[in-house]
């Protein structure tokens, strides 16, 4: 029987490298506390090793990014990670919120490079030895998916690591992330957007830790218990639009497709539309008054 030294990556499974957004190392003797006290999931009880997905919002609740908090395992620190949202944002947020806290935040982007990993059994590869970085569990489909965040120094020895996978375009990834309605920051979701607007709230909020920056503005909207705008699946004809593209109904735009791929005969997308055009099931036109060309799929 093979050990697990010898295990091979599923040639199943794609691999998808590309370089993270964002990298950040945050030390200091009040690292934990004021992670915890920005983040909008809980950081308190995460060990050395693991990690946790959510995001960091302003104070009426607007999506400024999102990332993974890896606690280091040695426990010298705490590295964020975001495959799309930008270093400075996140950064400059962070900075101007740390007054007499004893917190260092260094941006080590351009230091790190990735691959994502889409398939079953990738997750069981990443740990069946010791590799460069570290990795967590991604959100690029509904079925398993991983970030290996390592050095750049050690890209091309991962990249004929996984050489036996199917090599895969950030169209690939895009694809499977929308088809299984997944919305990404800051394309579906940003800097205009309530989280609970892309259902971001379900994965990417605690409700029952203490205070972080945009805290009262959740809790008040899960107590109202609604937004005005939701995200959907979109189908539609012909090419893919110009992105960010008006959804109409008549004369009256009822949303927008924030992101979409290629596929079959016209385009699948993500858009971000009234709850009540959401809940009627109409269809959309891409113009004013314009033929209806676009379908809310139904939920799987």
């Amino acid at each position: 029987m093979s050990s697990l030294s010898q295990m091979k990556i599923p040639p199943e499974a794609f691999a998808f490298p590309y370089r993270p957004a964002c990298v950040l190392w945050v030390t200091g003797n009040d690292a934990a506390t004021f992670l915890q006290g920005q983040f909008t999931n809980d950081l308190g009880s995460i060990v050395g090793g693991a990690s946790v997905y959510g995001l960091w919002l302003d104070r009426k609740g607007r999506v400024i990014g999102d990332s993974w908090v890896t606690r280091a395992p040695d426990d010298s620190g705490f590295w964020i990670v975001s495959p799309s949202c930008g270093a400075e944002a996140i950064s400059g947020h962070l900075g101007r919120h740390i007054i007499a806290d004893e917190v260092e935040v260094t941006d080590e982007t351009s230091a790190w490079a990735a691959i994502a990993l889409a398939g079953e059994g990738t997750g069981a590869w990443l740990a069946s030895e010791a590799r460069p970085g570290f990795f967590f569990r991604g959100r690029r489909s509904a079925a398993e998916t991983f970030e290996w965040i390592l050095p750049a120094g050690d890209a091309a020895a991962a990249l004929a690591a996984t050489s036996a996978a199917r090599t895969a375009s950030f169209e690939d990834m895009e694809r499977l992330r929308i088809l299984s309605g997944i919305p990404a920051v800051p394309a579906d979701i940003g800097a205009s957007d309530l989280p609970n607007e892309g259902g971001l709230d379900a994965d990417a909020i605690s409700y029952s830790k203490g205070c972080y920056t945009g805290q009262e503005v959740m809790a008040r909207i899960k107590a109202l218990g609604r937004v005005r705008r939701t995200l959907v699946r979109v189908a539609g004809t012909g090419s893919r639009p110009a992105l960010p593209a008006g959804l109409w109904q008549g004369e009256r735009r009822e949303g927008e497709v924030r992101s979409a791929v290629p596929d079959g005969s016209g385009f699948a997308g993500l858009a971000l539309v009234s709850v009540a055009s959401a809940a009627s099931g109409s269809p959309f036109a891409l113009e004013p008054a314009g033929a209806a060309s676009v379908e809310i799929c139904p939920k799987s």
